[in-house]
């Protein structure tokens, strides 16, 4: 069967994350996009712990339902996200981390062993002082099925191959436990094309999350898979990086990301990587270093070109996620009552979101959506958009009815414009 995946997600016990994120709300929200399967998310906090006890129950072999809404056809997968701060080569190392469980016994194992080594209880997704190799040691030792999977590989600050904190290869990081990473997750930053210009990752999959904080953010990025819904048969796709069962991600566009170019926020300076070289990597505006991101440390670390990318890559859909077009097309901001109404209509009509942005013939599209809404979903197929690219945590600008204009380096006499 078909199955649409979202595997990193965050609940109302995270840090900067809607109250609205529980798991009955998610298993709605993941019927209205379209997405089978989900990350219960945040499985290390204990209250959370506990909710996923009471709320869910066994389904598909290592999979979940919600125990009161069993017409629900939402499944549940065991998932959590850790943070890693600590010293090793003469750096401070910021590393996140997904982990996925088979099990309820195999999560309370690691939880057990989390509450031994810091504070599990302040935030759905905890600090440890101790390496990201340790961490997978603890998930290996808690049930061999389980996975790690580095967490949106490239943003500069937290993560694996980040340029403020990251390392240069997976095996830099793990050492002799790399043969147990089989994957890494790409982020909103990055797509396949660009992670393929580095030789090293051919044999790693590649997959794509959400990371939402809020519902209205779920299934932005995910996985399609052919595959039984069972726990392992979907990690076995991963380990095998099987490309037949594995045929597609579905994407942001990476320019959309916070972090997919260089820049300084605070005084509105935006870069390429060509235009940071020519700067030596300092702010046009305050003189300061420039948080370098992730198209530029791709380019550090690749060994292909951008073409030599796009051949090894699998396929991927680029969106933009509905709720933005119909925002544009209806001149209003993305959260406003009338953009959230209309969004809430057109996916009851069309089945689902994913229905809606891939499926969906124009005049059906027409039919429930209207001609401009209709307009905006057609140029987000073809890809007749404009965008500036996100920097230094800035999400990037979309627009599909306008031309934008890409802003240019300032110098320290120019006021920010950004």
């Amino acid at each position: 069967m078909r199955i649409i995946a979202d595997l990193h997600i965050h609940t109302g016990f995270s840090r900067a994350t809607s109250k609205e994120m529980t798991l009955p709300n998610i298993a709605l929200w993941c019927k209205r996009k379209g997405i089978n399967l989900v990350g219960t998310g945040d499985f290390t906090h204990p209250a959370h712990f506990s909710t996923i006890c009471d709320k869910l129950i066994p389904a598909e072999n290592g999979l979940f339902t919600l125990k009161e809404n069993k017409k629900n056809p939402t499944r549940f997968l065991l998932t959590s996200e850790v943070s890693n701060i600590y010293k090793e080569g003469n750096k401070t190392r910021k590393i996140h981390n997904l982990i996925f469980s088979p099990s309820l016994k195999a999560t309370k194992k690691i939880n057990k062993e989390f509450a031994k080594r810091g504070n599990v209880a302040s935030d759905g997704r905890p600090i440890f002082g101790f390496t990201a190799k340790e961490l997978l040691s603890i998930v290996l030792d808690a049930d061999p099925e389980c996975m790690l999977i580095p967490a949106h590989a490239w943003t500069p600050w937290f993560s694996l191959f980040g340029s403020k904190s990251g390392f240069d290869s997976i095996e830099e990081c793990f050492g002799d436990l790399s043969k147990h990473i089989f994957a890494i997750e790409t982020g909103l930053s990055s797509n396949p094309e660009m992670n393929r210009r580095i030789s090293g990752l051919d044999n790693i999959t590649l997959i794509s999350n959400s990371d939402a904080h809020s519902l209205p953010k779920l299934g932005r990025e995910v996985n399609v898979f052919e595959s039984d819904m069972d726990y392992f048969s979907i990690t076995k796709i991963l380990r095998e990086n099987d490309k037949k069962k594995f045929p597609l991600t579905i994407e942001f566009h990476p320019e959309e990301g916070k972090y997919h170019h260089d820049g300084h926020r605070e005084c509105g300076v935006l870069y390429s990587p060509t235009q940071t070289k020519k700067a030596m990597g300092l702010c046009s505006v305050c003189g300061k270093a420039v948080t370098v991101g992730v198209a530029n440390r791709i380019d550090e670390l690749a060994d292909r070109t951008c073409e030599e990318g796009r051949a090894k890559a699998a396929p991927s859909k680029a969106l933009v996620p509905l709720q933005e077009i119909i925002a544009e097309a209806l001149g209003r901001g993305f959260n406003t009552k009338g953009v959230t109404s209309e969004y809430l209509r057109i996916t009851d009509e069309g089945e689902s979101e994913f229905n809606v942005l891939l499926n969906m013939d124009e005049s059906n599209l027409k039919k429930i959506a209207g001609e401009r809404i209709t307009e905006g979903i057609i140029k987000a197929r073809t890809g007749e958009l404009s965008i500036v690219p996100g920097f230094d945590g800035e999400f990037g600008k979309v627009k599909l009815f306008e031309k934008l204009e890409q802003p240019k380096p300032k110098g320290p006499e120019q006021k920010s414009l950004l």
